[in-house]
């Protein structure tokens, strides 16, 4: 049975939820789901604006043919030719063989790529500012590569003024029924799920992203529609000054997060013994994190929301302990600067962690690496006890 929703008078949303998911694009965790959003405009001509994941196939055909309700279908718009996007577009080319293909160059390379199809006759390729006029509605086209692939593209109905941002201003998670952004608790319930989705699937590409904020700035956006997430239809200020903040790699909180690898609980009671002297000092909100039991996707955004970051851990073969290695290498690939970071590591012999640590944060853009770098030789003494009271006085500084 069909399930959509009324976004406006003549456009529908005829998505779906997938709750059975574990992981996103089978890396990340997702234990509350994710939505796959997908529009339909009718007007004297019909579009489709992006499909859907396999996953919910049956459920998509269903809600898309409840709002043809026996109508044609006209064109079917690709903004991003992902698969979890771009599955169901065999699907509705088969039921309606005579409906126009609508994307960019790059969209039908992608396409011939992933599908095998016969598509002479069957595609109108756009390119900057192009229109697709259905009657009453227009859809005006952005090109936005690399936010977060080459051929992404964006469009904009001009009658009603929304935007269709394909992955942009998405977030982790189902939705329940409400898909806007005014009936649901954005900031309890979604925030941490839209930065992490953010940080860890776009953040790489801040400087696109940017540019493509800057360049939908002219437009008078009163609603975005993405494909993941909530449907924004007020406060669009609050999610785009969010926007701001991440594509700038610029701290959303003062904050001081902890993480910490710790085989023997040395390394973690000095992170503990941290944050208690933080805590003392007046430090509120602190955040410490188990790097072994925290998947990395929860880290890099809590790296991206906070102003200063604790790394602490022990040598491992000569080395960074390997879950800290890959974190650290990970915020190298998602580009993250902009942060103030204190070190500590520990070994009971040739203690080489903290150097190494520093020499991969030095790789990226303006770290700023507090002194003193805090050595545990094997559990905390009364000399390294004075090393993190300097520590403590450097991040208090610092804040």
């Amino acid at each position: 049975m069909f399930c959509t929703r009324k976004v406006s008078e003549n456009i529908h949303w005829v998505g779906g939820s997938d709750r059975r998911l574990a992981l996103f694009e089978n890396i990340f965790p997702i234990s509350r789901g994710v939505s796959y959003n997908s529009y339909v405009i009718t007007d004297e001509k019909t579009a489709v604006i992006d499909t859907a994941d396999s996953s919910i196939s049956e459920q998509f055909i269903e809600n898309v043919m409840h709002v043809l309700n026996g109508r044609e279908l006209d064109y079917i718009v690709i903004n991003h030719m992902e698969p979890d996007h771009c599955a169901n577009i065999m699907n509705l080319v088969l039921r309606f063989p005579n409906a126009k293909l609508v994307g960019n160059a790059k969209t039908f390379v992608f396409l011939n790529q992933f599908y095998c199809c016969e598509l002479e006759g069957k595609t109108i390729t756009v390119k900057e500012d192009d229109a697709l006029e259905l009657g009453d509605h227009t859809l005006r086209f952005y090109m936005t590569p690399m936010v977060h692939w080459p051929e992404v593209m964006v469009a904009y109905e001009e009658k009603e003024n929304i935007l269709f941002s394909a992955d942009a201003f998405g977030s982790f998670g189902a939705l329940n029924g409400n898909i806007f952004n005014d009936e649901i608790d954005f900031d309890r319930d979604w925030l941490d799920d839209a930065r992490r989705y953010y940080c860890n699937i776009v953040g790489k590409y801040g400087v696109q992203v940017k540019a493509a904020i800057a360049k939908l700035a002219t437009l008078d956006i009163k609603m975005i529609c993405p494909l993941h997430g909530p449907i924004w239809r007020n406060n669009i200020e609050y999610l785009l000054d969010k926007y701001q903040h991440w594509s700038e790699y610029r701290p959303e909180d003062k904050s001081v997060v902890i993480i910490y690898a710790s085989m023997y609980g040395n390394t973690e009671n000095a992170a503990n013994v941290l944050a208690a002297k933080l805590a003392d000092e007046g430090v509120k909100n602190i955040s410490v994190y188990d790097i072994s039991n925290t998947h990395v996707s929860t880290l890099i955004a809590e790296i991206f929301r906070s102003s200063h970051i604790v790394l602490a851990a022990p040598t491992y073969n000569g080395g960074i302990y390997p879950i800290m290695h890959n974190l650290l290498h990970d915020m190298q690939q998602l580009n993250v600067q902009n942060r103030t970071i204190g070190i500590i590591d520990n070994g009971t012999w040739a203690i080489t962690a903290g150097k190494q640590m520093r020499d991969m944060l030095a790789q990226m853009k303006n770290m700023t690496i507090l002194e003193p770098t805090v050595s545990v030789k094997s559990s905390l003494k009364e000399e390294t006890m004075l090393k993190l009271e300097e520590l403590k006085q450097a991040i208090i500084n610092s804040l």
